[in-house]
């Protein structure tokens, strides 16, 4: 039978691989970024889905409450402890990661490069972007963002 200190042990690796996997990648990181310029040709208000992994809140929780639930009582008490803390944790755990992952408002713009190309960008919302403005493309892929000049 695992004791106490198995079942934290096991909680946190879980815990630590879940975030480790979630961590952010690209973004700011340091060296050169592709930069090139055009301007706006349209400009579509939508909606931008969550990355996030489905599920991640609810095992986190999860585990979390199994956890607490451990160090209550003893016995039988305690495993009933362990049960109610792993299911209350679960579904707590999965109503916090819904509020994160609602849709945020965002834009996808559509640019002709001075090469004469046509680029598509979809970034969360940047106010006083317009059609007809010079700007700048940063970065490529899911990375790039349009920026004013």
């Amino acid at each position: 039978m695992l004791n106490l200190k198995h079942f934290l042990s096991i909680g946190m690796m879980g815990i630590l691989v879940l975030l480790t996997g979630c961590a952010a990648t690209g973004g700011n990181q340091a060296g050169e970024m592709a930069i090139r310029s055009g301007v706006i040709e349209q400009i579509e208000n939508v909606q931008i889905d969550s990355n996030h992994h489905r599920g991640v809140g609810a095992v986190v929780g999860g585990l979390s409450g199994l956890g607490i639930g451990s160090l209550i009582g003893g016995g039988t008490g305690r495993d009933v402890a362990m049960v109610a803390g792993a299911i209350g944790g679960a579904v707590a755990g999965n109503e916090i990661q819904k509020k994160h992952d609602a849709p945020k408002p965002g834009q996808r713009i559509i640019v002709r490069t001075t090469g004469g190309v046509l680029v598509s960008v979809t970034q969360p919302t940047v106010p006083g972007l317009a059609v007809g403005q010079k700007v700048y493309i940063e970065g490529s892929g899911e990375d790039s963002k349009v920026r004013p000049q």
